[in-house]
């Protein structure tokens, strides 16, 4: 359509929302479907952030606040920060936006020119490269394949930078591979950086919390200092808290920056939604029982997966440190016909087979970057992943 600006047509729809969304289409024309393609934690919001919300409305909070936050949320990221990750950042060097999309989006916007280049690893969230696109950016893509454990080498980051490196995109633990970067591989990675001064880092953290068999979890400006000034580190509710309606992310990052991104956002969204800010406060500076609860539950179905998965024809399903993802691969299924008569010709084939034969939906590896896998989000009830899983091996089973 000649109207539609040329930027619009450098992206696509988010596949995972196109996946959700098929699925939902089924489900409405009566058929049994197991949803596993969308990435939200399957529990309510704690009793306490939820009365913090209901509060701020009896307060009469309801009315406009400074564009990237609340001075009361900053403080309590601040504390945050300070806390968890022992990051010093004073509120001017803070941002508050309406998820953790739109930080990234923010910073993104603000400092990518046309030709400027972004390294992302490979399996990636699926809007990063959208993103670059959008901003006129060239996403540089590099592929973390099984055998490294999914996860980005000081060599492969090294021969990725050129001079027209500006950012490195990095998410641990990852969506969609539930790969996490320890204080060694972390430290691998910042050495590297601290060779090449235009690179900045773009720290995705919203899966923090998330970790299993005692992992721990660390952000580069936690691990390499003398890069907090070329770091911006982001988080948010969604995840940890089981907020992700609420829309409220956050980040952290030197105070030149943060006004950049504050600018673009005056001029887009303005405020996030007051009462989200005040829930948010709620869930950093209130009773974090609910994270460990939570992160037992999620470990448990995450074994139960893989286990299940593992017992699959086909399917090669690697343990994730992190996040409640598992990316396993089908190299054993490539090119086999379903029961139903499809042929497995990619990821995508298998994806859509297994929804419409199976009533499974699940979403393909190639919308993350790296072929062939597929992504299971495990953040529904046990009762449903062991039936997904039966569905799973049945449909591998009768693959031939």
């Amino acid at each position: 359509m000649a109207f539609l600006s040329d930027r619009l047509n450098r992206i696509k729809p988010s596949p995972t929302i196109a996946m959700t969304t098929r699925a939902a289409e089924l489900r409405a024309q009566g058929r049994d479907i197991i949803g596993l393609s969308a990435g939200e934690p399957d529990f309510d919001t704690p009793a306490h952030i939820r009365d913090a919300a209901k509060a701020a409305i009896d307060a009469g909070h309801t009315r406009y606040t400074a564009v990237d936050g609340t001075p009361s949320l900053k403080r309590a990221i601040r504390d945050k920060f300070a806390r968890e990750n022992g990051l010093d950042y004073a509120p001017a060097q803070i941002t508050v936006g309406t998820g953790g999309k739109q930080i990234l989006f923010n910073a993104l916007m603000a400092t990518l020119d046309d030709g400027d280049e972004a390294i992302i690893p490979a399996p990636y969230w699926v809007s990063y490269p959208d993103m670059v696109l959008l901003a006129g950016g060239v996403p540089v893509i590099v592929e973390c394949g099984l055998d490294q454990g999914f996860r980005l080498t000081p060599e492969a980051l090294e021969a990725a930078i050129t001079p027209r490196t500006k950012w490195l995109i990095l998410n641990s633990p990852s969506n969609p591979s539930g790969a996490g970067y320890d204080r060694a591989a972390m430290q691998a990675l910042t050495d590297v950086l601290l060779r090449h001064p235009q690179v900045w880092v773009l720290a995705d953290d919203i899966y923090e919390h998330l970790v299993f068999d005692g992992f721990e979890f660390v952000t580069p400006a936690q691990v390499e200092p003398r890069l907090k000034d070329r770091i911006l580190t982001m988080n948010g509710v969604s995840k940890a808290y089981a907020m992700t309606g609420w829309r409220i992310g956050y980040g952290a990052a030197p105070e030149s920056l943060i006004k950049a991104m504050a600018k673009l956002q005056s001029q887009s969204t303005s405020n996030p939604c007051s009462i989200s800010q005040y829930a948010a406060e709620a869930a950093l500076t209130g009773p974090q029982d609910y994270i460990a609860e939570s992160r037992a539950v999620f470990q448990r179905r995450r074994d139960l997966v893989v286990a299940g998965l593992n017992a699959c024809p086909g399917i090669d399903c690697p343990t994730p440190q992190g996040a409640f993802y598992v990316y396993p691969s089908i190299a054993g299924l490539i090119g086999k016909t379903s029961a139903a008569g499809t042929v497995l010709t990619d990821d995508e084939a298998f994806a859509n087979a297994l929804l419409d034969e199976a009533g499974v939906a699940v979403v393909f590896g190639a919308a993350f970057g790296l072929s062939p896998h597929f992504r299971i989000s495990y953040a529904t009830s046990d009762e449903q992943l062991t039936e997904a899983v039966a569905r799973i091996r049945r449909f591998c089973e009768g693959c031939n």
